[in-house]
């Protein structure tokens, strides 16, 4: 894969729907200028001018669940933009049924924001969705939004009631999910005027070109977003380093069209191996356009470094 270079860049050598969308005060009533209040280490990263040169309303950020790093890098993303007089959605893969939760809870003083927070179905996930450093994030950006800046959130992942279900149910396979995905965001996106959409995300729901599985292909949610002009889609590159997520135990051999058990899982701190070795800062840079591009599945990249493990914000149990 060839990686785009750019001004000040090109040292990388190569490579609520229903309801509302939480608002944000703005700094006018708190007689206070963003840029003031905005901590110095707080930019983009290095590459963002390159997505933003192509003017996309969504950008998907494919991720593996469960590191630290992830999140980090879209909360220095969104307060950069923020510190800069943008108005952005951050669309996280939680549950839409928990969306109504997660807009009421935004709206809290940041003192009663996180504790709120764990009950709108953190409890129970293990999955690296649910994690310490997701949690971070969401705490990092509503005090940023408490304190003036346009910062909004909407939970997307999966149908948000049934006639939702019953609107995509003719799709195949893993279709009416994604469907349902893409709709949950822009549906989101068209609340205000937004003017970047950040969509963190598992990286199969990111990708732009069809998904088999056992012979059945479906459309993922980047492509169903909107115009591919509109969406950028980038995919998580690090180092290698460590993972929380759910795996099957050792010996267990699923059955087809059989759910799988929760004894079957085990969910921890697994080895992630690496993809790529830049040994720079993290970045984000778009991949030529070639007949000869062999990763079409996504626009670009966007580089973490070694990677760490980060658990459930709330443990089972709990």
């Amino acid at each position: 894969m060839r990686i785009m270079t750019a001004v000040g860049f090109a040292a990388f050598g190569a490579s609520a729907w229903s309801g509302t969308v939480a608002s944000s005060a703005f700094a006018e009533a708190h007689n206070q200028s963003p840029k003031a209040a905005m901590p110095a280490e707080c930019a983009p990263p290095l590459g963002w001018e390159t997505i933003a040169a192509r003017k996309p309303r969504f950008v998907v950020f494919g991720e593996i669940h469960g590191t630290k790093q992830a999140p980090v890098f879209i909360g220095d993303l969104a307060c950069g933009l923020a510190a800069e007089g943008k108005r952005v959605l951050l669309a996280i893969e939680h549950s839409s049924t928990e969306n109504e939760a997660f807009q009421r809870t935004w709206k809290l003083p940041q003192a009663a924001f996180a504790a709120k927070l764990k009950q709108a179905g953190w409890a129970g996930r293990a999955d690296g969705v649910a994690s310490e450093a997701m949690l971070a994030l969401l705490v990092r950006l509503n005090g940023l939004a408490r304190n003036g800046y346009a910062i909004d959130i909407v939970a997307f992942n999966g149908a948000k009631d049934e006639a939702q279900t019953r609107r995509f149910s003719h799709l195949p396979a893993q279709g009416p999910h994604e469907a349902a995905q893409a709709e949950n965001i822009r549906t989101a996106e068209a609340a205000k005027a937004y003017d970047y959409v950040l969509i963190l995300v598992g990286n199969i729901h990111a990708r732009k070109r069809p998904v088999e599985r056992s012979g059945i292909a479906f459309e993922p949610m980047a492509m169903q977003l909107g115009s591919p002009s509109a969406v950028i889609t980038l995919n998580m590159q690090t180092a290698g380093g460590t993972t929380w997520n759910c795996q099957l135990k050792p010996g267990v051999q699923p059955k087809p069209k059989e759910e799988i058990s929760n004894d079957a899982i085990a969910c921890a701190s697994y080895p992630l191996r690496a993809n790529a070795n830049y040994k720079r800062a993290p970045f984000i840079a778009l991949t030529e356009r070639s007949a000869s591009n062999t990763d079409a599945d996504y626009d670009g990249v966007f580089w973490l470094g070694t990677v760490d493990a980060s658990p459930p914000a709330v443990p089972r149990g709990k």
